[in-house]
């Protein structure tokens, strides 16, 4: 590899890793002070925006303003960073445009499953008296372990698989998705109403109308092992 091949990766890498730890700060790095700017007052917008909610609202939405407003458009602008411009007006919209073609949203959702998954397993250590409501029951023994484990075990399986963009992981989503709607309804008609219920089946909703409005990027291994192929 060229010398001057070498020093652009180490400086796209360097660009990415201050803009990961300071917003815009790459983007200096990069010869784009006018964009760094730029992101820093929009991520401190977003910030404020999702501090108002928590007010307004609860931690909980705070929270979730954040992990799905504020956190994606801090990991997009440190991508932004990593990426050569062609220019510094056009290089955000260039970002964003190469973030959708690639499917890197699709692969930040992968990694909010895992992030779930070690959620879940710090919930069922932390309270390993808990009983998962499942179909207006809340089982116990052995069941009861098998029905708070499938929740860890399926997130790990679609991030991985978002992660990667395989097609089974779209399915195995769409199973997960239709079974957890179900639940939470049938839940909702032998328990009442619950504000945590009744949160999961939006956000399960809008999810899953998402992923099926992004199902083309999904790929199956053997059209990528084609692919491949076909590029050597």
């Amino acid at each position: 590899m060229p010398r001057d091949s070498r020093q652009s990766d180490s400086n796209s890498a360097l660009a990415a890793l201050l803009s990961a730890v300071v917003p815009g700060l790459g983007q200096v790095l990069r010869g784009r002070p006018r964009q760094a700017l730029t992101i820093l007052l929009t991520l401190v917008l977003l910030v404020a925006c999702g501090s108002i909610l928590g007010r307004v609202q609860d931690r909980a939405a705070e929270i979730f303003f954040f992990i799905l407003v504020a956190l994606p458009w801090w990991a997009i602008q440190s991508y932004d960073a990593f990426l050569p411009a062609t220019s510094e007006k056009g290089s955000l919209w260039r970002t964003l445009c190469v973030v959708w073609s690639r499917g890197h949203d699709i692969r930040y959702l992968g990694a909010l499953f895992l992030l779930s998954a070690l959620m879940d397993v710090y919930i069922i250590v932390a309270n390993p008296n808990y009983a998962l409501p499942f179909f207006c029951s809340k089982p116990t023994g052995t069941f009861g372990i098998l029905a708070k484990a499938q929740s860890p075990t399926l997130h790990v399986l679609i991030g991985l698989g978002f992660l990667g963009q395989r097609r089974w992981s779209l399915f195995l989503y769409v199973v997960y998705a239709g079974f957890g709607l179900l639940n939470a309804v049938v839940n909702s008609a032998c328990f009442g109403f619950g504000r945590i219920r009744t949160v999961l089946m939006v956000s399960l909703v809008i999810f899953t109308a998402y992923v099926l409005w992004r199902r083309r990027v999904f790929v199956d291994l053997k059209t990528t092992s084609q692919q491949t192929d076909h590029a050597l």
